[in-house]
């Protein structure tokens, strides 16, 4: 195949383009890391706040990640103030809330944002223009649903609990590929 300089360059960006797995995050505990640990794993990762109606959802969350994890999945909680102002605590005060309300053991990391100009760059690859999910969350606990790849492949909003039959049939399809 012969490069043209504009097909090279092309090429070259697409190459360069970060996956999901590459972006920074800090857990709620204040350490840095990525993604990476969870490659070849199906990921669901839940934007989260803990002053909202659908809170309720992280004991759905932690059934699931107990039943699933197994398996291969992995759910990823990330803390969004962006909607209605209903995660406004620290990262301390989250961690303390989730562990002792609901015992989540699934991993956790600090608040970011979802939408705008500030979206984090994970958000931006899980929904951004070219994505197959494509568009800005609506709401907490909207779940987006990531193949082994890191590619995602279902995007589930606020209303559809994580324990509904269709959540689990898409985790375990994909658990199947």
């Amino acid at each position: 195949m012969k490069y043209t300089p504009l097909l090279f360059i092309m090429t070259l960006a697409s190459s360069l383009s970060a996956s999901i797995f590459e972006h920074k995050i800090t857990t709620l505990e204040g350490q840095e890391t990525t993604l990476a640990e969870h490659k070849g794993n199906v990921i669901l990762i839940v934007n989260v706040a803990s002053k909202c109606g659908f809170t309720k959802q992280y004991k759905g969350l932690e059934e699931l990640y107990q039943k699933h994890k197994d398996q291969g999945l992995v759910i990823c909680g990330f803390p969004c103030n962006q909607f209605g102002g209903q995660e406004p605590g620290s990262a301390e005060e989250i961690r303390q809330f989730c562990s002792t309300k609901y015992n989540l053991t699934f991993p956790m990391y600090s608040k970011i944002e979802v939408n705008g100009k500030d979206r984090h760059p994970i958000f931006e690859e899980l929904i951004g223009k070219d994505s197959p999910v494509a568009g800005n969350i609506k709401w907490n606990f909207t779940k987006i649903l990531v193949g082994k790849d890191g590619k995602p492949i279902q995007r589930f909003g606020s209303l559809t609990s994580p324990t509904s039959k269709k959540v689990i049939t898409e985790i375990e399809e994909a658990l199947k590929q």
